[in-house]
């Protein structure tokens, strides 16, 4: 089905509105300007913080893969939703999304402006962001993911990999799904970070101290040790083994 409801503004720059931001615990005020002007940016928006698909894929995805939109000239990756400011920093606290801001268009003025503010009073959240994503230059929107004009919330072309693949369209791989369980103050949990943070790979943190026990690792892993670290699914092990597989990963490249 297409999306006769929903305008493509490639070509037309942002609309010009101020967000509420929390800085320090206070409400503060961040324009689109300030946001776009000069830079290029890649947001995507959502129906809601903590509901199930914006928070379990869409904005993960976008947090993993920050370094590797930013290897391609990305300035900063946004996340906007019809929420308030204050539901929005709790959101991203607890999502650990370090490498996206969160936006807040409480009133919906931005979404308006888009084009793609929605009506969803059926499930009690009055009107709403559509789900869509979008690529900046310099406040004009260069290219828009927006996602299919059907009932629910379709998720099929507004994902980071979607868009990274826009970007980049030479690339042959896609890019590696890491997903790393750490202790605070563990130095092989540190070095297995700077591993992937210097070849630009984005990985998913999950700390033991927050909610996950050493009983779960080694349920999962068969290790009890940290780090314990997984790529595309697979158990690679700790920072020695991280080390070896992104080497010869290396080699494999520059062989082929």
């Amino acid at each position: 089905m297409s999306n006769h409801r929903f305008q493509n503004r490639e070509g037309q720059p942002v609309p010009a509105v101020d967000f509420k931001i929390i800085r320090d615990g206070m409400l503060e005020t961040r324009s689109s300007r300030e946001i776009f002007a000069g830079r290029t940016v890649v947001m995507f928006a959502l129906p809601g913080a903590y509901t199930p698909t914006c928070s379990t894929a869409h904005l993960p995805r976008y947090n993993e893969l920050a370094p590797t939109f930013a290897a391609q000239g990305v300035d900063e990756i946004i996340c906007l939703s019809v929420n308030d400011a204050f539901v929005m920093d709790a959101w991203a606290r607890e999502q650990q999304a370090e490498n996206v801001t969160l936006i807040a268009d409480g009133n919906g003025d931005f979404s308006r402006g888009m084009g793609l503010l929605v009506d969803k009073t059926d499930l009690g959240f009055g009107e709403r962001s559509w789900r869509y994503a979008m690529l900046v230059r310099d406040g004009v929107i260069e290219k828009q993911f927006i996602e299919p004009d059907r009932p629910g919330d379709p998720y099929e072309v507004s994902d980071a990999d979607t868009m990274l693949a826009y970007l980049a369209p030479e690339r042959s791989e896609r890019p590696l799904a890491v997903t790393m369980f750490t202790k605070p103050g563990c130095p092989h949990c540190a070095r297995a970070k700077k591993l992937l943070r210097d070849r630009r790979i984005g990985f998913e943190e999950v700390q033991l101290s927050k909610g996950v026990s050493t009983s779960t690792l080694r349920a999962v892993s068969g290790r009890s040790s940290s780090p314990q670290v997984f790529i595309d699914g697979q158990a690679i092990g700790g920072a020695d083994e991280l080390e070896t597989f992104l080497e010869t990963r290396e080699a494999g490249r520059q062989a082929a």
